[in-house]
């Protein structure tokens, strides 16, 4: 099956949720009741037979949104590959003689082996109304899921630009401060002067050319050293940067941009403001399945830089954070008068995607 521009375009979003994950196919399952209440109510009209009637209905389609359920977790991938409109048509196209199957079995069934009449409808009536009233419903389902879709793309593109921006980013401070500190090493120090100069390449190809959404922990840090060594060729004894991270697995995957902008942040808006410097300390550790990472610089009581950039990059970053890993993992903030502490966590993960 040849693929549409829809599966080619860059933006690889899927289209269909995963109807493998049991959140899924709870929300399946609760909106198939949810109908079945519906349709129960619409139809009823004999005291007393309420409950049997739902009982009814819901058996009829429960068993269509679980089956519906299994043949779209096993057929996603290909449907995927098809395109959104290809997709559409061929989920709609599954999804109703799936319905229109169960509900001849169904009619059959209890025809053969009913001792009592379950489905008071004929059997073109029957079959007639279980189309209807499926092709409505799986409709409504595949618009919403095509709304979901976009909505979802669209979230991706802004969170890119945003990275895009960020990679960008590189404060002028920043820049002409290690412009000038490297102009001083050539007529003290040539060889630090060359390592410095080195270093500031290896940055700005770090933040210029980033090639992925996630890199490793390992790739992360090493730029947040790079820039460290970077800044304390201008700051000397006023910065110290105490790095507790060996009990991180360095292969495991991290949004890219993370740990530098921490770091930038800190020494901006913490060591710089004080007189005689202070300590950055970076902590990481495991928690079963998850990691930790936590980042605390002391401030200048009363002392605050004019514009907040720390707030762009952390919400850069939680979104980023969002969109990796919804809600399992978390970026929080504690601060004091006198310290700023940045904690993220997220899973444990070491597959590239």
């Amino acid at each position: 099956m040849t693929a549409t521009p829809d599966s080619e375009n860059g933006n690889a979003q899927v289209y269909l949720p995963d109807f493998c994950a049991a959140g899924t196919v709870f929300v399946v399952v609760l909106i198939a009741e949810l109908v079945a209440i519906l349709l129960t109510l619409a139809a009823y009209d004999t005291p007393g037979r309420f409950l049997i009637e739902l009982a009814k209905m819901s058996l009829f389609i429960l068993w269509l949104a679980v089956l519906g359920s299994v043949f779209m977790c096993l057929l996603r991938d290909k449907l995927e590959s098809a395109g959104k409109t290809r997709a559409f048509i061929i989920s709609f196209v599954m999804l109703e003689i799936l319905c229109v199957a169960l509900g001849e079995i169904s009619y059959q069934t209890t025809r053969i082996f009913g001792e009592s009449q379950i489905i008071e409808d004929t059997h073109a009536g029957f079959i007639l109304r279980t189309f209807a009233i499926s092709s409505i419903v799986v409709a409504l389902a595949m618009r919403y899921l095509y709304v979901s879709s976009e909505w979802r793309r669209s979230i991706v593109l802004e969170a890119q630009a945003r990275i895009s921006a960020l990679q960008a980013l590189i404060r002028p401070h920043f820049l002409f401060n290690s412009m000038n500190t490297i102009a001083s090493l050539t007529r003290t120090d040539p060889r630090q002067a060359e390592e410095a100069v080195e270093d500031l390449s290896d940055l700005l190809r770090a933040n210029l050319g980033g090639s992925g959404d996630r890199t490793s922990l390992k790739e992360e840090l090493e730029v947040a050293a790079i820039y460290q060594r970077i800044e304390k060729l201008r700051l000397g004894d006023r910065l110290v940067v105490r790095w507790n991270v060996a009990d991180l697995p360095m292969r495991a995957l991290i949004p890219s941009l993370t740990i530098q902008p921490l770091l930038e942040n800190a020494i901006y808006h913490g060591i710089e403001l004080l007189p005689n410097g202070g300590e950055v300390v970076v902590t990481g550790k495991r928690d079963d399945s998850y990691l930790e990472i936590t980042m605390a610089n002391p401030i200048a009581e009363g002392e605050k830089r004019a514009k907040g950039g720390n707030k762009m990059a952390l919400s850069n970053i939680r979104q980023r954070f969002d969109l990796a890993y919804g809600n399992r993992a978390s970026v929080t903030v504690e601060e004091s008068p006198t310290s700023y502490c940045v904690k993220l966590r997220f899973p444990h993960d070491e597959r590239h995607t």
